[in-house]
């Protein structure tokens, strides 16, 4: 691993360690609808390329349990995951083994060619990434030119204003999740954030008003590297612990999470 930096050390440790249950631990990205909305912006971006190449070639960038890189594998993509977890890659190669994966340092893509890809997709990732815009400009580097990038699942300006009817949408949609008074690592969890209040059970770092994903910053990062903005979808994420008829109320009157699908023009 090239660099050092403590975070994403932590990062490889903690997902090192919750590999294999990881799908089991989110709820917001394992159920049916979220996954009926990824199936259809994926399919989206693949109708969206433009590169020459006959057989295209996809990167899950920080691929995880495989979230991305099972959608693209049924697509018709040849898959790259890749992901700074050993453990997560093991068992990328158990669950998906025509999948190639490749390990992550952290700090770049310093092992794939410049423009490798026809599609590159991260997905609930870049809040983890220290610096979040140097992956953005790797992301843009390895993309052919008529290919495209998605970047999905990042939380929008609408959940950080925090405004009163989404505030009003959480406090009757959230069940109460019992089964986290019955995690032991809960409570040490909880004893750490007394002495450090930006402690995350899973090393997430832009999770905060004043240090989130920004956007705008995304935005202009793609179009210094040529990218024209084919999608921007802003969504209200759904959650195993919602209730689905507050959440069907709720859904296209707010928003918390957004999906950007980017295509690489020509010099």
């Amino acid at each position: 691993m090239k660099t050092t930096n403590w975070q994403v050390l932590r990062n490889v440790a903690v997902h090192d360690r919750i590999a294999r249950k990881y799908d089991a631990r989110h709820g917001e990205i394992f159920n049916e609808r979220e996954q009926s909305r990824l199936r259809e912006a994926l399919t989206a971006a693949r109708n969206a390329v433009m590169t020459r190449t006959r057989g295209l070639r996809a990167l899950d960038f920080g691929c995880g349990s495989g979230n991305l890189t099972s959608h693209l594998l049924a697509l018709g993509l040849e898959v790259t995951a890749c992901d700074v977890s050993r453990n997560f890659l093991d068992l990328l190669n158990v669950r998906y083994p025509e999948a190639k994966t490749l390990l992550l340092n952290g700090a770049d893509l310093f092992n794939v060619e410049t423009r490798a890809f026809d599609l590159v997709a991260t997905y609930s990732v870049l809040h983890h990434v220290p610096d979040y815009l140097s992956a953005v400009r790797e992301m843009a580097r390895v993309c052919e030119v008529g290919g495209v990038v998605v970047i999905d699942h990042e939380q929008n300006e609408e959940f950080w204003i925090g405004s009163p009817f989404y505030r009003e949408f959480q406090n009757r949609a959230l069940r109460t999740d019992w089964r986290k008074y019955l995690t032991p690592m809960n409570y040490f969890h909880r004893v750490w954030r007394m002495f450090d209040p930006r402690h995350a059970n899973e090393g997430d770092i832009h999770v905060w008003p004043d240090d989130h994903i920004d956007w705008e910053a995304i935005k202009s990062e793609m179009a210094r590297a040529r990218f024209e903005i084919i999608r921007e979808d802003d969504y209200l994420l759904f959650n195993r612990l919602y209730r689905p008829e507050v959440y069907d109320h709720y859904v296209g009157r707010c928003t918390d999470t957004k999906m950007m699908i980017f295509r690489k023009c020509a010099a």
